[in-house]
């Protein structure tokens, strides 16, 4: 009993905190913003131990993704430009929903092959928005829904419901309707039964049991599940993302994102037994290309090749162990 109130409390403070932040950011120009971000950015990545920042996780992604394309000093570049994108990203979240309009969108974002995913999503059949931790993820999902395009946005539950609750209602502040990620099966299979959109993150490592394919050259569980969905429901799979552009802070100008559709999979092109693997395959690249846009705006912190096949797993136990 105690242990519940005390948790309760953590939560409650840990809200208030978070609401102190974000009421901070928003009295903010875009400008302050820009410069409270690189200076989070500079304490995360230069002061904060590598052990707690989990920089040798990002230096060995970035290694695995790029070899040796990349010396240790544009590796070093990369994670701080990580970071500082990070944090000018919240920095957008919050600042979004009073300056994001249909009516200004052509201000701060263009657009790339935009006719290939409003084909699909006008299509009547059911559509799988697929992105990745890259660029501001956030902004793409509140568009679609500015733009009219409601769906069902698949996330995990945050362990404090008071933040789970926030970010709730900022994603659906512009028409969309929350999923859970552990759970939502029944929620996903009926909005695509009629015909729905769902939108996911397909980047994550998906364990030991997930479907192998290749990332970057190197062999990542992956999830079988949404060629599965798109198979099973005829469903269009659209591989997008939102890529912060270079630009110059003026009085109208906030943030300049391209917003793009990388590829559209139509599961009726795949006939073979491997079909599911094939899929995979393709929305994977299509992803793996996105992130080489502009690698310093993925989350390079998440263990991306954490499993390996069990005949990879033992190589390189053995090879460790030689």
């Amino acid at each position: 009993m105690k242990q519940t109130r005390r948790k309760k409390i953590r939560h409650r403070l840990e809200y208030l905190a978070f609401r102190m932040v974000v009421s901070t950011i928003s009295a903010m120009s875009p400008q302050v913003c820009f410069s409270l971000a690189r200076v989070m950015a500079i304490f995360v990545h230069r002061i904060i131990p590598k052990n707690v920042n989990r920089y040798h996780v990002a230096y060995e992604n970035l290694k695995i993704a790029f070899g040796d394309d990349l010396s240790e000093g544009q590796i070093d570049r990369t994670i701080f430009a990580m970071w500082l994108h990070l944090f000018r990203m919240v920095t957008e979240i919050v600042h979004l929903p009073r300056k994001l309009r249909l009516e200004n969108c052509s201000d701060y974002v263009q657009f790339r092959n935009r006719e290939h995913s409003v084909k699909a999503l006008c299509s009547g059949r059911p559509v799988l928005m697929l992105s990745g931790h890259f660029g501001n993820w956030e902004m793409a999902t509140a568009l679609f829904g500015i733009f009219g395009f409601h769906m069902g946005v698949v996330a995990r539950d945050l362990d404090n419901p008071f933040l789970h609750e926030w970010f709730r209602k900022w994603r659906e502040r512009t028409g969309h309707f929350t999923i859970s990620k552990k759970g939502g099966g029944s929620e996903m299979v009926e909005t695509l039964e009629q015909g729905g959109t769902l939108a996911l993150l397909c980047d994550q490592d998906a364990g030991k049991k997930g479907l192998f394919v290749p990332f970057f050259g190197r062999d990542a569980s992956t999830y079988k599940s949404i060629a599965l969905l798109a198979m099973q429901y005829d469903a269009f799979i659209c591989v997008g993302y939102a890529k912060r552009l270079p630009f110059r802070y003026s009085e109208h100008r906030w943030v300049r994102y391209e917003m793009g559709c990388e590829e559209v999979i139509d599961p009726r092109d795949f006939n073979s037994p491997d079909a599911i693997r094939e899929m995979t395959l393709r929305y994977s690249q299509a992803l793996e290309r996105v992130v080489r846009k502009s690698p310093e705006q993925y989350f390079w912190v998440h263990r991306r090749w954490k499993n390996q096949p069990k005949a990879k797993r033992k190589r390189l136990q053995e090879k460790k162990a030689a």
